[in-house]
């Protein structure tokens, strides 16, 4: 095993630079049955006084399933030569092929059975606490004039899951 435990005060800082690079996973389900996709909106950090992690998927993709049944997830930050991987479970869906087996991603699990991949240089595994729809009513005017064009091109409005990070593993 090349990841070991980190302490999960110090893996928020560590993401914040896989964010937005398109090299962060997230995956929901169990070792048998899961499903991941590439992700560029996430917040790491503290909340309720605990160190805590939130995603966010469209209803529309098939992941959000995986993260209305399970009570984990996580998100693991994949090496920068795996571009290729991160490209493919962005841009297929889970329902038409199975993106894990293709990129040749060992699945490893963690707290409540979460699933991660060995193949990461960081790992958050997250116990989901809340869940809040994003609501375009809820748009402040600079929030109209930022955020409502850009959305409604690719599918509805994100759920925001906020999980608190039970356990980190890094490659470092």
């Amino acid at each position: 095993m090349r990841l070991h435990p980190l302490d999960p005060k110090a893996a928020a800082l560590e993401l914040l630079p896989a964010l937005g690079a398109d090299n962060a996973l997230l995956t929901a389900g169990t070792a048998d049955r899961c499903n991941t996709m590439t992700i560029g909106w996430c917040q790491a950090g503290r909340l309720w006084n605990l160190q805590a992690c939130t995603v966010y998927v469209r209803p529309e993709r098939y992941t959000y399933q995986f993260m209305e049944e399970q009570e984990y997830f996580t998100v693991s930050v994949l090496p920068a030569d795996m571009k290729t991987a991160m490209s493919l479970c962005g841009t297929k869906s889970g329902r038409d092929m199975d993106k894990i087996k293709e990129c040749g991603l060992t699945v490893r699990t963690g707290t409540g059975g979460a699933p991660f991949f060995e193949e990461a240089e960081l790992v958050l595994v997250c116990r989901t606490l809340y869940v809040q729809d994003l609501d375009p009513a809820c748009a402040l005017p600079a929030g109209e004039e930022k955020v409502l064009p850009n959305y409604g091109a690719k599918g509805g409005w994100h759920r925001a899951y906020t999980g608190e990070i039970v356990e980190a593993y890094s490659a470092k």
